[in-house]
């Protein structure tokens, strides 16, 4: 789940030229993304169902409480968190980094306090992504505007450095 887009398709997404007002916290991960990484143990920041595609073989969404939840220890965590209240990305970013298994996706703000406590100092590798990635509506329709900044995917784990780097995606990889 993330702001990254709204229902009307008004407004856009927050650190762009666009609006940084938005109408909903849903914005689905490119599924070019999941298909190039595969399908992860668990998404504790799914959106509720019906979903066009899956991300993971578990789908947790806030009414569950994910941060209240443990995370199987042995899970491959796939993480796009809700880009609303900042201490909402510091928080999840925060339980991934302590988990140390998947991998996430963050707007590519590298000089943020998020960024120096979750990611250079505790991650395995990065993609940045080439463009700016098209979020999706939960019906499964494609957003008429991109993300509106950079994108990072950010493994945590060997095994999930391997998949990044070996993913396919256009960006450029860096290993931690």
């Amino acid at each position: 789940m993330t702001s990254l887009l709204d229902a009307g398709e008004t407004r856009h997404a927050i650190g762009s030229h666009q609006s940084a007002s938005v109408k909903s916290h849903t914005g689905l991960t490119p599924p070019e993304i999941i298909d190039a990484l595969g399908i992860f143990d668990l998404d504790p920041c799914a959106c509720p169902p019906p979903r066009p595609w899956a991300t993971a073989r578990v789908h947790w969404t806030r009414e569950g409480g994910p941060l209240r939840r443990a995370w199987p220890a042995e899970a491959r965590v796939w993480l796009n968190p809700p880009f609303g209240p900042k201490r909402a990305v510091a928080a999840f970013m925060a339980r991934m980094a302590d988990h140390g298994r998947g991998t996430a996706l963050l707007f590519a703000r590298t000089e943020t306090e998020v960024f120096f406590e979750t990611v250079w100092s505790r991650a395995s590798g990065m993609l940045f992504l080439q463009g700016r990635p098209h979020f999706h509506h939960q019906d499964g329709r494609r957003a008429k505007a991109n993300s509106g900044a950079p994108v990072v995917l950010i493994s945590y784990g060997s095994a999930d450095a391997g998949r990044l780097k070996g993913s396919g995606l256009a960006g450029r990889y860096v290993s931690l």
